[in-house]
């Protein structure tokens, strides 16, 4: 089948597999067409404010309520949920990863994923994890929602196609989709095994950032978020349900599809988002802008410009200030920032950091270029130069982040990250000029 798409971001919008399926003019008939049930699905308190307020309508061949069974407990030993701190040994510091490898069993997404990090208390609804997953066989018969919160997924090899309630979206390496907190979905391989990223948000849902001063253009525009349009299976054949639920797993066995929904409408459904439509603003005179203007979608906490994630991108860009270091400079901050690698490498740190790999720099711990980067950029003749081939990220949020044992204790952990600073020099003489030989 070919996915179709329609655009919207924070837009009331309907679709239909079956003429006639979507009701007009009332939301909950007392006869739906085609025999189907009309229910809710609500991604906000009823009272939230209009702006704000986010629910969908479905119509499906069975109520969710006959998708669910007697629940039984189950384990994903690597799935961590905040709070999860003191299981590990491994002392404060920057940290590094290289790839999470492709696993040598059969493994499909949920046994695929690896937390890497938690932040903040999963119950209260704040914070965030950020995983890796890596699998190599598609879910079969079975499917899972998360109630404790949305789950974005970013690509760095291979496609994943994401079979939804509301239709079915694919996403390959460039590309990230976003699944709303409740919404259950399967996930099969598109082309071969796969590994990418993956932020869970436990508190307010990713939005797009306020421009301020930029203006009405520029950075994610909300046309370049595409929605599924509606697509049902009708499967009759035992089928089993996962449900992650305050930070514990749950199974339930059911006798049909869940992915049941004939048509919908709403503005509470999932999307996907190309990276590649990211229009970058940056200093086209001096200096180096602060990186939240690489902002793609921002999930709001309670005080004002302190955001609970931001996901932030550094794309192909120009790169043009003059007189200027131009890589990130050395800085401290509140945020504690996880970042991957999706494909080539980052400015300012050429070596060691590859795409698949990830690195860790908590709240207050200085970081910045490497030696060699900082030598580089130092030295450089400062003409217009184009970064391309490049795709790094970060989830960042205003909580510190946990280390699992998982992330303490892998073999991709690199040991000798702190060296890339250690050839750093003393360059003060008592002199303007400094010493940069």
């Amino acid at each position: 089948m070919t996915v179709q798409y329609m655009p919207g971001f924070g837009n009331d919008f309907e679709t239909e597999s079956l003429p006639g399926a979507l009701p007009q003019g009332q939301n909950s008939p007392q006869q739906p067409a085609y025999g189907l049930y009309a229910e809710q699905l609500s991604g906000s308190p009823f009272t939230a404010p209009r702006g704000t307020n986010e629910r969908s309508w479905l119509y499906r061949i069975r109520p969710s309520v006959k998708h669910t069974g007697r629940f039984k407990a189950i384990s994903f030993e690597e799935w961590k949920s905040a709070p999860n701190v003191n299981d590990h040994q491994l002392a404060l510091g920057q940290l590094r990863w290289d790839p999470t490898p492709i696993p040598n069993r059969e493994t499909d997404f949920l046994a695929g994923v690896r937390t890497m990090t938690t932040a903040g208390d999963v119950q209260g609804q704040a914070g965030m994890a950020a995983h890796i997953y890596a699998f190599n066989i598609s879910m079969v018969d079975e499917y899972f929602f998360n109630a404790d919160g949305e789950l974005m997924l970013v690509p760095q090899e291979g496609g994943v196609r994401l079979k939804t309630e509301m239709g079915i979206i694919e996403i390959e390496p460039g590309e990230i989709a976003v699944m709303p907190r409740g919404m259950i979905f399967q996930v099969e391989l598109m082309d071969g095994p796969a590994r990418g990223y993956m932020c869970e948000n436990y508190g307010a849902k990713f939005t797009l950032p306020d421009r301020g001063p930029i203006g009405a253009n520029c950075l994610a525009n909300p046309r370049d978020f595409k929605t599924p349009v509606a697509w049902y299976e009708e499967k009759e054949k035992p089928c089993r349900l996962f449900v992650k639920w305050c930070g514990q797993f749950h199974v339930t066995e059911i006798g049909h599809s869940p992915l049941d929904v004939v048509a919908w409408h709403g503005n509470y459904a999932p999307y996907k988002y190309d990276l590649s439509t990211f229009s970058p603003v940056g200093a086209i005179l001096f200096d180096h802008p602060d990186p939240s203007i690489f902002t793609v979608l921002t999930a709001p906490s309670g005080e004002e410009g302190t955001a609970n994630i931001d996901f932030v991108i550094f794309p192909p860009r120009w790169m043009v200030a003059e007189h200027t270091f131009r890589p990130p400079w050395y800085h401290r901050n509140i945020m504690s920032e996880f970042m991957g690698l999706i494909k080539g490498q980052y400015d300012a740190k050429e070596e060691g950091f590859l795409p698949g790999g990830a690195s860790l720099h908590n709240m207050m711990l200085p970081h910045g270029p490497d030696a060699f980067g900082f030598e580089k950029a130092s030295h450089g003749e400062l003409k217009p130069v184009k970064l391309e081939e490049t795709m790094a990220f970060m989830f960042e949020t205003r909580f510190p982040q946990h280390l699992t044992r998982y992330a303490a204790e892998t073999d991709t952990l690199q040991e000798n990250y702190i060296d890339c600073w250690k050839d750093l020099k003393k360059r003060f003489n008592g002199t303007p000029e400094g010493d940069w030989s």
